[in-house]
C-alpha cells in the first residue's frame, strides 16, 4: 500500500496524545493510593492536559490531509454501526472534549466529590473524568487500529497484534513525554514515568517484532497464475494494460524497490526502540535527556508506521507488478 503522510500524522500524534493523557491520570491514580507524592495539579494535571489536547487536535488537522473532499468530513460518521473508521471519528472528538474538561477540571480545582469508598478514599470530578478519558483512550487504540486489522485480504494487517502495536507504541510514546515533561512540571514522579516509559517501549518492540516474524512467514494465497487462470508455469507480466498510472497503480503501491523496505525496518526499530530504551535508562531526572528520548521514538515511530503501510501487499498488486 502507499503510505500517506497526512495518516502517518494522524496515527502517531493521537498516539501519543491519548499515551500522555493515560499516563496524567496514571500519577492521579497512584497519588490518590499515597504510592506517589501528589504533583502540582496547575501545573502537572492541567498543562499536561493541554499538551496532550494539542497532540490530539494535530492529529485530527493532520486527517483532512487525507480527504478528497473534506467540507464532506463530517458524513465520515454517518456508518458507526458497521464502520470503525465512523466510529474512531466519533471517539477522537469525545476524547478531545474529556482530555479538555479533565485539563480544565484541574486548572480551576473544580473537584466536587463524586464518592467517599469504604476505606476513606475520596473520589472526585477528577477521577471520574478520567475514567471516562482512559475508556474513550482505549476505544480510539482499539478503533484506530481495527480500521486496518479487519481487512482480510491485507494478511499483514489482520492479526490481532495491530491493535496490541497501535495500543504499546501510543502508550510507550507518550509516558515517555510524560517523563520530559514531568522533569519540568513534577519532578517527584519523572523516574515512575521514565520506568513505565521504558517497559512500554520494550512490550513494544516485544510485540511489533513478532508482527514481522508473523508477516516476514506469510505465504501468497494467490499468484499470477491463479489471478488469470491460467496454469502455465512460466507467466510474466510485461504491463499494466495502461498508457498512463490509475487509481490502482498509484494508490496500492508505494512503488519502493525491496532495499528501501528492509532500510527503514532496521531505521525503526533502532530509532523507535533501541535508541529511547538507552536513553531512558540512562536519563534518569534529566529533562533535555527525556526530551530527546521522545524526540527520537516519534521519529521512528513515524518511519514504522511508513513500513506498516507500505508492507501490506494488495491482492491486486497481481495484475499490477510491472508499469512496463
Amino acid at each position: 500500500m502507499r503510505p500517506d503522510f497526512s495518516v502517518l500524522f494522524l496515527t502517531t500524534l493521537i498516539g501519543a496524545g491519548q499515551g500522555l493523557f493515560l499516563a496524567l491520570f496514571t500519577v492521579q491514580l497512584y497519588a490518590l493510593a499515597a504510592l506517589l507524592p501528589a504533583p502540582d495539579g496547575h501545573a502537572f494535571y492541567a498543562h499536561g492536559s493541554l499538551l496532550a489536547l494539542a497532540l490530539l487536535v494535530g492529529g485530527l488537522v493532520a486527517s483532512f490531509f487525507h480527504l478528497g473532499r473534506p467540507e464532506r468530513a463530517w458524513r465520515s460518521a454517518a456508518k458507526w454501526r458497521t464502520s470503525w473508521l465512523s466510529r474512531e471519528v466519533i471517539v477522537l472528538p469525545a476524547l478531545m472534549g474529556v482530555v479538555l474538561l479533565y485539563g480544565g477540571a484541574h486548572l480551576l480545582g473544580w473537584k466536587p466529590t463524586l464518592l467517599i469508598l469504604p476505606s476513606g478514599l475520596v473520589l472526585d470530578a477528577t477521577v471520574g473524568l478520567g475514567v471516562v478519558g482512559t475508556l474513550l483512550a482505549f476505544a480510539l487504540f482499539l478503533c484506530t487500529a481495527m480500521i486496518y486489522a479487519c481487512l482480510p485480504f491485507l494478511r499483514e494487517w489482520a492479526s490481532p497484534l495491530t491493535v496490541v502495536n497501535y495500543t504499546l507504541l501510543g502508550g510507550a510514546s507518550g509516558f515517555t513525554l510524560a517523563a520530559a515533561f514531568a522533569a519540568w512540571a513534577a519532578p517527584e514522579v519523572t523516574h515512575f514515568l521514565a520506568g513505565w516509559a521504558l517497559v512500554l517501549t520494550l512490550l513494544g518492540l516485544v510485540s511489533r517484532s513478532a508482527s514481522l516474524i508473523r508477516n516476514a512467514r506469510l505465504k501468497p494465497k494467490s499468484t499470477i497464475q491463479t489471478a488469470i487462470g491460467i496454469k502455465h508455469p512460466n507467466i510474466v507480466q510485461k504491463a499494466v494494460g495502461f498508457l498512463g498510472g490509475s487509481f490502482n497503480t498509484r494508490e496500492f503501491c508505494h512503488g519502493k524497490p525491496a532495499g528501501t523496505l528492509r532500510s527503514v525496518k532496521w531505521v525503526f526499530l533502532a530509532a523507535a526502540f533501541v535508541v529511547p530504551l538507552a536513553l531512558l535508562a540512562a536519563a534518569g531526572s534529566s529533562g533535555p535527556v527525556l526530551a530527546l528520548a521522545f524526540a527520537v521514538q516519534y521519529l521512528g515511530l513515524l518511519a514504522e508506521r511508513w513500513f506498516f503501510f507500505a508492507q501490506a501487499n494488495h491482492p491486486q498488486n497481481l495484475y499490477y507488478q510491472a508499469v512496463a
